[in-house]
């Protein structure tokens, strides 16, 4: 309310203020945001540097890498980042009540969309944390009797460095392959589980092709074999519905910035019944139950424990949406460029990833020329390297294919008429660039590119 208060009368100030008014932002399908450039606290020198104009931003196409803060989180966020300021962890005053009070609701809010007792929820400082806990604690605490771990060729890269970490400390990990859909053989996983095996971990939903794994039945083949099961469910939580009574997951991976959430906090779901037991990674004060030493950050995790109630109220609403305005952007481009391929299994997908290879493009001149357009490669971990997605590799795509992927994103807050921007300025960067490939021209001559044996000089 103070900050309220305060950006009223910072508003009044600014109306009442003699001179030229600042112009109104403008408006239009590529603005995001007025005047992005950071504001210096020492005031400057007018007269000597010109104003600058609002400034046209791309539009937003990248919900897998990031989501916009939700208002509605702002607003929950807001009074513990101003006025109610204490500790947590402070047991002596009203301060650190208040705040406890605050974190214990966020966890009960978190804990409801995923079907949990607030009591398994910890909250970490986002996702990569809450895999590492995962996989490194399960391991390192069995480690005495079990020594084996099982997940796929397409997990995030955390997991899979985790797992390497661990094959260095003398762990056993078996990387299951994926078919071409993106999804696992579920016989191939029955058969790769061992008496030693401690932990399956699969991601629910892959962040580059938007495919969804068969949780619950690997659930209950896990149960079946007293393994415990992780699942990195960074990309799936508050989009599709996930109970982990009902599919038997025992842990869970948690991201608050891509849920419409804030950056730099998660939470990890850690069962109780029967429990499971982690090795703490790091040391401190003893906090989260032991498992994650460290002053919960009261406004980060009620901004989480907000866009977890949001999600949980918005998510019919929103997949139907999304579902649709993805439908859109996939038709269209396709009825309009021939060798488009969508990778991953388009049935068991979620809609707001779409991952499209338009043959006979480079994907990296197709991003530079969509530069009205934030979109990307693939993941944004991994997007500083030129080495084609070891996701698509690992479905059986094509190195020329995988080189040529794009990744659309579709969230809350993508409109139909930023979808058919996109699918605009695909279509013509796609056929001006094709004009310019001497394989498209032998394409359009007959020429089979597979048939030729290339040479090196």
């Amino acid at each position: 309310m103070l900050l309220r208060a305060a950006w009223r009368r910072a508003a009044v100030a600014v109306t009442a203020a003699p001179g030229p008014k600042p112009a109104a932002p403008t408006r239009g399908l590529r603005l995001r945001v007025g005047d992005h450039a950071p504001q210096s606290a020492v005031p400057a020198d007018t007269a000597a540097v010109p104003e600058a104009g609002p400034v046209l931003r791309p539009l937003y196409m990248d919900v897998q890498a990031t989501t916009p803060l939700d208002p509605r989180v702002l607003d929950a966020m807001l009074p513990y980042l101003i006025n109610y300021y204490g500790n947590p962890h402070s047991r002596t005053h009203a301060y650190g009540w208040e705040s406890e009070a605050a974190m214990e609701r966020a966890r009960q809010q978190v804990a409801s969309l995923i079907g949990a007792d607030p009591r398994e929820i910890i909250f970490t400082s986002g996702a990569t944390e809450s895999n590492n806990i995962a996989i490194k604690g399960v391991a390192r605490f069995y480690r005495s009797r079990k020594k084996h771990l099982i997940t796929t060729q397409t997990e995030h890269k955390c997991v899979l460095d985790s797992c390497r970490s661990l094959e260095a400390e003398g762990f056993q990990v078996t990387y299951l392959p994926v078919q071409k859909s993106g999804i696992i053989d579920l016989k191939e996983l029955e058969a790769a589980i061992q008496p030693d095996t401690s932990l399956v971990s699969v991601m629910t939903v892959n962040n580059e092709i938007g495919v969804k794994q068969p949780i619950a039945e690997i659930g209950r083949i896990c149960s079946s074999r007293k393994v415990y099961f992780h699942t990195d469910a960074a990309q799936a939580v508050g989009k599709i519905p996930l109970d982990v009574n009902d599919m038997k997951i025992d842990l869970m991976s948690i991201s608050g910035h891509k849920i419409y959430g804030p950056k730099g906090v998660g939470a990890i779901y850690i069962r109780r019944r029967p429990r499971v037991r982690v090795e703490a990674l790091q040391s401190g004060g003893g906090q989260e139950r032991g498992m994650r030493s460290g002053t919960v950050p009261t406004p980060l995790v009620v901004g989480l424990g907000a866009a977890c109630e949001v999600a949980q109220q918005e998510m019919e609403y929103d997949h139907k949406r999304i579902s649709k305005l993805s439908e859109r952007l996939i038709q269209n481009i396709m009825k309009s460029l021939p060798d488009v391929v969508m990778n991953g299994d388009p049935k068991h997908h979620y809609p707001g990833c779409i991952n499209l290879s338009f043959a006979y493009v480079e994907g990296e001149s197709l991003l530079m020329a969509l530069k009205d357009v934030a979109l990307s490669s693939g993941s944004a971990c991994t997007s500083a390297s030129l080495e084609p997605s070891y996701v698509l590799r690992a479905i059986g795509t094509d190195e020329d294919l995988a080189h040529s992927s794009i990744r659309f994103g579709i969230g809350r807050f993508t409109t139909e008429e930023e979808v058919d921007y996109t699918v605009e300025k695909c279509i013509q960067h796609v056929k001006r660039l094709r004009e310019m490939s001497p394989l498209w021209e032998m394409v359009q001559d007959g020429i089979d590119l597979k048939s030729i044996k290339w040479t090196q000089h």
